[in-house]
């Protein structure tokens, strides 16, 4: 019950608090990501996973910050979304990795030639009044990837190996 609950309730909530900070901040708080992380070790327990479980889903964060600390080196994504990206990297393990990886992606990809677009259109007065979305609308602010990353692991979840195993955990 407890394995469900971090995974349906408390992932999620997380994940959509990270979305919501960089859609309006351009910003993802240090301890959204530890919190996906500490929850991760209370949720590999109450499921009852093995040591080699535990592991290999700590190798798949691990690989998961090692890109995307690449990433915000080369400049591509920040700080914040790289740490988010291991933070669920460490949730869906080695077997979903590569599909989220692929998904978030393109959702990444849609939500930037959306963002891109709509700075192209004139902000509606109503709107203007609203700092965060007239730096969103600013063709020189960067693109609000966790909203992709986190869009992404929903996406995924209803079909990641995870999800089966804390039905049956």
């Amino acid at each position: 019950m407890l394995a469900q609950f971090l995974l349906l309730m408390m992932v999620p909530a997380l994940l959509a608090a990270a979305a919501v900070w960089d859609l309006t901040s351009f910003t993802i708080p240090n301890y959204l990501s530890l919190a996906l992380a500490a929850l991760f070790g209370v949720f590999a327990l109450a499921a009852g996973f093995s040591a080699t479980a535990a592991g290999l889903h700590l190798l798949a964060g691990l690989i998961a910050l090692a890109i995307g600390f690449t990433m915000f080196a080369l400049n591509y994504i920040g700080g914040g979304d790289a740490k988010l990206f291991a933070g669920v990297a460490l949730w869906l393990g080695p077997h979903d990795l590569a599909a989220y990886s692929l998904i978030a992606t393109i959702l990444g990809g849609v939500l930037t030639l959306t963002l891109l677009a709509m700075r192209r259109l004139p902000l509606p007065a109503g709107l203007a009044r609203q700092g965060w979305i007239l730096k969103l609308h600013d063709s020189r602010s960067g693109i609000p990837y966790g909203v992709a990353l986190a869009a992404g692991f929903f996406v995924i979840l209803p079909h990641a190996e995870i999800f089966h195993l804390a039905a049956i955990g």
